[in-house]
């Protein structure tokens, strides 16, 4: 049996910038193997049907491919390529772990000659501008330091026109709910990740990037602000998660 990994780690907004990047790569290189369902669990499979509506929002054009951003396991790839099967798809994460999951699932799939998983860097793409019709990042962003500089990068890679998608897990600004999903992501959420996860540790972390998230009018000020336009926001199960595309514009001037 793999041993537990027996850690505590600092809230969000007690570290630095440097500290949080390490802190969730190795955050990220302890929890693969039981991510996916803990995901499905956690989320009453709700998980499943938001990327399925994200990647049904994509428009594809010129170059049909489609980047994922911390793709993690791969699950919003694998999604954007059953539904669109004439699209390539790249995704990239910095967690090699997390990707050996999700190049098994395609594999299974035969989905190889469609999706192609890279170790990067998401604040700094190794692609060339406009390579892409549409970047996406699901469940990724809120372990980003720098958000900012992650959504101008997706920007900058997505051709004029294209797109640039997010989805994300929110705190809820429904006051009925806010109790609820203290005691959520605080006490449930962690407990029974410690059941079966050998870092749950980790599942402490990951609640609170979530009660630490920018609220949605705030986050959708970011994407304007990396260069997007018509940027639009899709609440899903009472803003619990919330969908974010955003339009390169036609003329980049």
């Amino acid at each position: 049996m793999t041993p537990r990994i027996k850690k505590h780690y600092p809230p969000v907004e007690e570290m630095t910038a440097a500290e949080r990047v390490g802190m969730v790569r190795e955050v990220f290189a302890t929890i693969p193997s039981h991510y996916d369902i803990l995901n499905r669990i956690f989320s009453l499979r709700r998980d499943v049907a938001w990327r399925r509506f994200a990647v049904g929002k994509m428009r594809f054009g010129p170059t049909r491919r489609f980047l994922d951003v911390a793709t993690g396991t791969a699950d919003l790839a694998l999604e954007a390529a059953r539904q669109h099967p004439d699209v390539r798809v790249t995704g990239l994460d910095f967690a090699r772990e997390m990707m050996a999951v999700g190049v098994a699932k395609f594999r299974k799939l035969r989905l190889t000659e469609r999706i192609r998983l890279i170790q990067g860097d998401a604040l700094n793409l190794p692609f060339p501008d406009h390579a892409f019709d549409v970047a996406g990042c699901a469940f990724g962003i809120r372990n980003m330091p720098d958000r900012l500089r992650a959504l101008r990068e997706m920007t900058r890679v997505v051709r004029p026109g294209g797109q640039v998608l997010v989805l994300e897990m929110h705190f809820p600004q429904h006051r009925l709910l806010q109790p609820f999903c203290h005691v959520y992501l605080n006490l449930l959420l962690p407990r029974a990740a410690g059941l079966v996860s050998r870092n749950p540790a980790a599942y402490h972390y990951l609640g609170d990037s979530i009660l630490h998230f920018p609220a949605p009018a705030a986050f959708a000020g970011l994407m304007a602000e990396a260069g997007l336009v018509r940027v639009a926001r899709h609440p899903l199960m009472f803003g619990i998660c919330y969908l974010y595309l955003g339009w390169k514009p036609e003329d980049p001037s």
